[in-house]
């Protein structure tokens, strides 16, 4: 039987840190941007991780918040799968050393979030996700199994001659690009949220991962499920600053013109759009967070973050809009983590599980990154043909993953300032048909861009669902009207 490659994973977030986790006894190769971790959104994950490990809680009750607040269009098998896995996942987290916040009697302290019905947020601080990130970003590096291939790009992906995964094309820091011959790639990319102008993603998360694997030929749906967080600290930074989920469960409360207008603790797409119409009558809107007991000391990523721009949690209202913070959609995943094509798993936010449908509820995005991972290891591993051993050889010499001349940058392509205000304008809070048309026809020209496609997918999924449901509100589906507040 002959040697086969090595599994790569693209990505170094807790996703694809997960499974390369999972793959290390056997070997796996793990290709990242920049630095391990870095500009993984996961490192920017304030809440926590949801979990129903306090009393008075089951999975079962996790399931059915997570399906409400998704409108009823998440699948109901995978989010009882995810969420029966949530207390071992904590477990899991506890034994490789996450020091998660813990009460008076040393048990989990559990936090509250919009849309949740019990306390179930497991949380370190308001930095969880740099905490359980960066935790395992230690135990990856550690693992003699994984070897770490820093400061590359992902340019595309190789097909064999029946479609499947034969290696992909990597750039490094000097632009030099060469093949890594695989059968096996774990995407771990991360969101697409740098595509539009108003985000609390890292910049660099462009969907390059839908890119990647649409170019490849395989399935995405729901790209136009984007969620949009309530509160972003509108003090005109980019990306915007976060004020956690956690804030408002804690009892800051939302005021325009002084009054208050919406009950906080709704799913987030229920209060970004109350947030959106206040903001679109020209009124000014703040989270109120001045009556939340010992917020400073309690949220001190948040007070920090205020603190960078002249405001103090404790003392100040903080100017708010929704903004950019999630991709309900994207490359289509079974249980396993498999994609439509053959050697080709996806995992984290760069899936679509079925997880999230319509709207994703507080916290289950780190729970998501681990199951995932968890899966897609398991699954490349069920190969025993697999043993160690990469392979790379210079782009010039494959002549079978050389970008055809419609996958090709071509001159006159939108900048990514462009591209990022025509989405943002078509695929806002609230859309509707001809915007989304007339931006899928100027984004359609420049599709051999990634950029420029990634953001064409977004909005073409947009325009070809006329019907308004949880993060998609089209002002013309006269449904939404009835459920935003005035």
């Amino acid at each position: 039987m002959s040697a086969r490659p090595r599994p790569v994973v693209v990505g170094s977030g807790l996703a694809g840190l997960t499974t390369a986790a999972g793959l290390a006894d056997h070997g796996c190769l793990l290709v990242t941007a920049g630095s391990l971790t870095e500009g993984a959104a996961s490192m920017w994950a304030q809440g926590g991780i949801a979990a129903a490990v306090g009393p008075g809680d089951s999975p079962a009750l996790h399931a059915q918040d997570t399906l409400v607040a998704g409108a009823y269009a998440g699948d109901p098998a995978t989010i009882a799968r995810i969420t029966s896995a949530a207390p071992g996942v904590i477990e899991a987290l506890v034994a490789a050393g996450v020091p998660f916040d813990r009460d008076g009697a040393g048990e989990l302290a559990l936090g509250l979030e919009g849309g949740h019905s019990r306390h179930r947020i497991v949380h370190a601080g308001d930095h969880s996700g740099a905490t359980v990130t960066s935790t395992l970003g230690r135990l990856v590096a550690a693992l003699p199994g994984v070897e770490v291939l820093e400061r590359h790009t992902t340019v595309c992906l190789v097909a064999g001659a029946s479609g499947e995964v034969a290696g992909l094309v990597v750039r490094d820091a000097s632009g030099a690009e060469r093949v890594l011959e695989t059968d096996a790639i774990v995407l771990a990319t991360g969101g697409l949220g740098g595509l539009f102008p108003h985000t609390t993603n890292p910049r660099t998360a462009l969907g390059q991962g839908v890119a990647l694997a649409a170019r490849a030929g395989a399935r995405t749906d729901d790209l136009h499920l984007v969620q949009f967080h309530p509160t972003g600290l509108d003090v005109g930074r980019d990306p915007m600053p976060l004020l956690t989920e956690a804030l408002r469960g804690a009892g800051a409360v939302l005021l325009a013109d002084g009054r208050r207008f919406v009950d906080e603790l709704q799913p987030r797409d229920v209060v970004a759009a109350a947030v959106w119409a206040q903001l679109q009558q020209g009124r000014s809107v703040v989270l109120d967070a001045r009556s939340v007991p010992d917020v400073a000391t309690r949220f001190p990523s948040v007070a920090e973050l205020c603190r960078e721009s002249g405001l103090d949690v404790a003392a100040d209202l903080l100017p708010v809009r929704p903004t950019v913070h999630y991709a309900m959609g994207g490359v289509t995943v079974d249980a396993r983590s498999r994609t439509s094509v053959p050697g080709l798993w996806a995992v984290g936010e760069v899936s679509r599980t079925g997880l999230h449908g319509a709207n994703r509820l507080a916290s289950n995005s780190l729970l998501e990154a681990v199951v995932t991972g968890r899966a897609a290891a398991q699954d490349v591993l069920g190969d025993p043909a697999r043993v160690v051993g990469w392979s790379a050889v210079p782009a010039p010499e494959v002549a079978s993953v050389v970008p055809s001349e419609r996958y090709a940058s071509r001159r006159g392509s939108p900048s990514l300032a462009d591209v990022r205000s025509l989405l943002g304008e078509a695929c806002g809070v609230l859309r509707d048909g001809p915007t989304l048309r007339s931006a899928v026809e100027q984004l359609d020209p420049h599709t051999g861009d990634d950029v420029a496609y990634a953001a064409w997918l977004v909005a073409r999924s947009a325009l070809a669902h006329p019907h308004s449901i949880g993060a998609h509100r089209r002002t013309d589906d006269p449904a939404v009207r009835e459920e935003i507040p005035a």
